[in-house]
């Protein structure tokens, strides 16, 4: 673990980390997703991948936060679901093994965060679940503190970025955060998201590891947000477990409505051989939390960024040699391009 020296002692002490800045490592798995964004926890094929509810009510754009009752589950029948379809997106030994270079690391420069933060209902959600319940100060302008009224400010609240990379989620929020923690397996991430709140004046702290193994070394924060994450997880309902119970606020989930290497399994077909099952979605995703007791708010929207998706990237996700770079050029030139669907599932606890 790992914290900033812009966090103040009693801030370190409170959250019980180190005050000295110095890092221990966490266990290592939970990386950065397929598309371009963080992802954390057990990998089904090493990729992330995201999801939307179809009964949610809220309508992009707007934000929207649903609740978590904590009732147990008397069935379990979407979870078992879930499971199945996160195994099917797995890659044969034998193709992992001939593959030259590893197909799931992912390179720190995709997921630098922008100055200025693009508007996006996962934002609208966050900043409305971290302005609910702050210490309103009597001050003009507070350092990590959102103006309000032209006068008013509410103190900042505290973030956890479950699959950070290199914070995009995160430093989204830094206007009404005065205290972000970042989650992720690969130490280049984590060394990028720190490089950037250092240079952007936020106190920080990250932790390396795998979700949910690691949560207890987190600890808890207002907002957890947790982004492109949830298809590189097989068993889902301790994940989400662990986001709401490191929640004390809300948690806010941002996902593809498909799996974002499922375009690609027509490459998978031709190039090795393999016809894999379809994948698991958003609505698969939500059937779980309500199995958990959770009643998300799901908003569904076109996001602007666009993933990777050039070949000598999909030649490497292929477990393809360099030499295959034009071949798979020719072979994406017949594909329909990725998708950029989005949701955004929330929910108070």
């Amino acid at each position: 673990m790992e914290t900033s020296d812009v966090a103040g002692t009693a801030e370190r002490a409170a959250r019980g980390t180190a005050t000295d800045g110095t890092a221990t490592a966490g266990t290592a798995a939970g990386g950065t997703a397929a598309d371009g964004t963080a992802a954390a926890g057990t990998a089904a094929d090493g990729t992330a991948a995201d999801g939307t509810a179809a009964d949610g009510t809220a309508t992009a754009g707007t934000a929207a936060v649903g609740t978590a009752t904590h009732e147990p589950a008397p069935r379990r029948p979407a979870a078992r679901r879930w499971a199945e379809l996160q195994r099917g997106r797995g890659l044969p030994r034998e193709i992992l093994a001939a593959a030259p270079a590893d197909p799931w690391r992912h390179d720190a420069r995709d997921f630098t965060a922008p100055d200025v933060p693009t508007d996006t209902p996962s934002r609208a959600t966050a900043l409305d679940l971290l302005g609910d319940g702050g210490t309103v100060i009597d001050s003009g302008t507070v350092a990590g503190g959102t103006v309000i009224d032209g006068g008013t400010a509410i103190d900042g609240g505290t973030v956890i970025d479950v699959g950070c990379g290199a914070g995009d989620a995160a430093f989204a929020l830094t206007g009404a955060a005065r205290h972000l923690t970042g989650v992720d397996r690969q130490q280049d991430m984590l060394d990028a998201f720190a490089a950037d709140a250092t240079a952007r004046g936020i106190a920080y702290t990250t932790v390396r590891g795998s979700w949910p193994e690691i949560a207890p070394e987190a600890g808890r924060a207002d907002v957890v947000v947790c982004h492109h994450v949830l298809h590189n997880v097989v068993d889902l309902p301790p994940f989400v477990r662990a986001l709401s119970a490191a929640a004390r606020r809300g948690v806010v989930v941002e996902m593809l409505t498909e799996h974002p290497m499922a375009w690609l399994d027509p490459l998978f077909a031709r190039f090795h051989g393999l016809y894999r099952p379809p994948p698991a979605t958003h609505d698969d995703a939500v059937a779980v939390l309500r199995e958990l007791g959770i009643t998300p708010e799901v908003v569904t929207w076109e996001r602007a960024r666009t993933p990777p998706h050039d070949a000598e990237w999909v030649t490497r996700r292929l477990c393809l040699g360099p030499e295959r770079v034009a071949e798979v050029a020719g072979a994406l030139a017949g594909l329909p391009p990725r998708t950029k669907r989005a949701a955004t599932i929330s929910w108070r606890v």
